[in-house]
């Protein structure tokens, strides 16, 4: 105490006082009855088991024996679960290898799946319940928005090239021969001088390799030409008379899986590189081959078309055997089927010889191959032109819109006297002097200028890559994985409804929950994940479980994923390119997947 009170009155008994007794003489508020203890969950306090499901028939009668408290406590936890043979050879019945069972597109066959859930579900909101927004007045479309144009200086700048502008992702296993093939378009088209190519040739014969002298035009570097192993995605560009080509030479290797996940969201067409020597195509295909990864992550990057091509078909244990071609042709066929490809309209088959050249530019011999004039003739394998640079510049590309927003996931940035972002455009047409905004810190910018292999130019289509300066951006304002819009922007979101095919599951995890975390790959943007919810699932006979605790290899699922920072998407029926994304953990590819349905917008 630091003093008494000087304003204290004299203490001076009570007469009327009652004698004091422990606990006897103190009026306190009388405590609240105590609740009395919640019943243990039973059969009517839990009413989404379905009693029909095997993992709970499993549970309650073989792990439990009838005792439904225990099973209840277990079936709410399903990691323990693993530990028992019983679940284990339930989950083993119902593991599938994707065979394709007549699926088309499960992108789109799930649409009326995920439309019956999502009229049920609202994604709640962290903070309570706004009221009603005034109604939004329709923002103006691009070409509207002429009066937030300032002029800019033209005297330099060109208009594009009308010629189409193609991205090519070369993917496929290790060594299937992708730098190779790559290196040799650029050789065939006289991109590469005959001195570089014989300079390669005297590197490539000192380090004992002479057949790698083509891939070192594509792998730059001293530690992919020492180790033959491509790390990063080699970018380069070639011309054809009917279209312009950039080529992205990805990575194989398991370990570089993000950097070919980087090239592959901005390609138009996947080239996906098949080895036909003995051995090296069953270990691409077979589980933990790279084969399998990138033909499901080409399709879930959005692709238009996949063109697979059977290298090395000169090979000595080959030797341009039809056999041999058409066995990898009906091993590649269903897998790609149950990718989601659809065959006959996205998938083209070719046999060529990567290192020699034929069915490159020109097409191989009939002596040495006697079999392929009369397939491509009869449009045997998806294709009526003989060879690869023919087949691309016969394709048609749909959707690209260039009166749309504009939409430009950037894929990296540097300075340059101001900040200066990369990508590719996705749609509309992007032009000096228009204002953008950068989606997700909504920082409006003008455009100072626009630029494709240093050249200025007016405008920019949809397909082209291409270099934004953004006026008074700082190099902390631009981020891998954000998008450059014009008004309305794309949404920026942290939680989202999607409909997701589970493809593989890490050792430790036998079965996908909620609480399951990976990393959530988009466009061009990375972000940590967690599956918060499971609303749905359906297993590939069809069978639709509500409110299901988990869920298991080949299965689908509308579930709700929660990122840990916002990220710039859209939703799937909107715009594609930004609504598809990868779930990947533990160097696998754990599902692939599309968003359906974005928290409502805030004022």
């Amino acid at each position: 105490m630091s003093g008494f009170n000087p304003n204290a009155t004299e203490w001076k008994p009570s007469a009327a006082a009652a004698e004091w007794t422990p606990g006897g003489g103190f009026s306190a508020p009388a405590p609240a009855p105590t609740p009395a203890p919640a019943p243990p969950k039973t059969e009517s306090s839990v009413s989404d088991i379905d009693e029909s499901d095997p993992l709970w028939q499993v549970v309650l009668n073989k792990i439990c024996n009838g005792d439904r408290d225990r099973a209840l406590k277990l079936i709410n936890d399903p990691d323990s679960l693993t530990k028992y043979p019983e679940v284990e050879a339930l989950f083993a019945g119902d593991d599938v290898v994707m065979k394709g069972d007549g699926e088309e597109d499960w992108e789109r066959q799930g649409d009326d799946l995920a439309g019956k859930v999502e009229e049920q579900m609202v994604i709640e909101e962290k903070a309570a319940a706004a009221p009603a927004p005034a109604p939004v007045k329709q923002e103006p479309a691009v070409e509207d928005d002429d009066d937030d144009e300032e002029p800019v200086d033209t005297a330099d700048v060109v208009e594009g090239d009308p010629r189409e502008h193609l991205n090519l992702v070369f993917i496929g296993h290790v060594d299937a021969g992708k730098s190779t093939l790559s290196g040799n378009m650029l050789y065939l088209t006289d991109n590469v001088d005959k001195r570089t190519i014989e300079k390669y040739e005297a590197e490539a014969k000192e380090r004992n390799r002479e057949s790698w002298f083509l891939a070192f035009i594509m792998d730059t570097n001293e530690e992919e030409r020492a180790k033959g192993k491509t790390v990063e995605v080699g970018r380069a560009r070639f011309e054809t008379e009917a279209k312009r080509y950039t080529i992205m030479d990805a990575p194989g290797h398991k370990n570089y899986v993000p950097n070919m996940i980087m090239g592959a969201s901005q390609a138009d067409v996947g080239i996906l590189v098949i080895s036909a020597r003995k051995g090296e195509f069953e270990s691409g295909f077979d589980k933990g081959g790279q084969t399998r990864e990138h033909a499901l992550l080409a399709k879930t990057l959005g692709v238009s078309y996949l063109v697979v091509v059977i290298n090395k078909m000169d090979e000595p244990t080959v030797q341009w055997k039809k056999e041999r071609f058409d066995e990898c042709l009906s091993k590649l066929k269903p897998f790609l089927k149950g990718c989601g490809f659809t065959i006959k309209r996205e998938v083209k088959f070719l046999p060529i010889s990567g290192l020699n050249g034929a069915n490159v530019k020109d097409e191989v011999d009939p002596k040495v191959c006697p079999w392929w004039k009369t397939c491509y003739e009869n449009g045997d394998n998806n294709t009526t032109q003989p060879t690869l640079m023919s087949l691309l510049d016969s394709l048609e590309l749909k959707g690209r819109e260039a009166s749309a927003p504009v939409r430009i996931p950037v894929l990296d940035r540097y300075t340059d006297r101001g900040t200066i972002a990369m990508g590719k455009v996705e749609s509309g047409t992007i032009r000096p002097g228009m204002k953008v905004i950068l989606m997700p810190t909504r920082n409006v910018y003008k455009v100072d200028g626009v630029w494709l292999d240093e050249i200025p130019l007016a405008s920019a289509r949809p397909g082209e890559n291409v270099l934004v300066k953004l006026n008074g951006a700082g190099m902390e304002d631009v981020q891998k994985g954000f998008v450059i819009c014009t008004k309305p922007a794309c949404r920026a979101v942290d939680k989202m409804i999607c409909q997701i095919m589970v493809m593989d599951l890490p050792e430790h995890a036998k079965i996908l929950t909620a609480g399951f975390q990976a990393i959530f790959h988009a466009h061009c943007a990375e972000e940590e994940a967690t599956v918060t919810k499971i609303f749905e699932t359906t297993d590939r006979k069809g069978k639709v479980t509500k409110g299901a605790h988990f869920a298991n290899v080949g299965m689908k699922v509308i579930c709700m994923i929660e990122l840990a920072r916002t990220v710039p998407c859209e939703e799937f029926d909107n715009y594609a390119f930004l609504g598809r994304f990868t779930l990947r953990t533990e160097g696998k590819t754990c599902a692939i997947g599309k968003i359906t349905k974005l928290p409502p917008k805030k004022d």
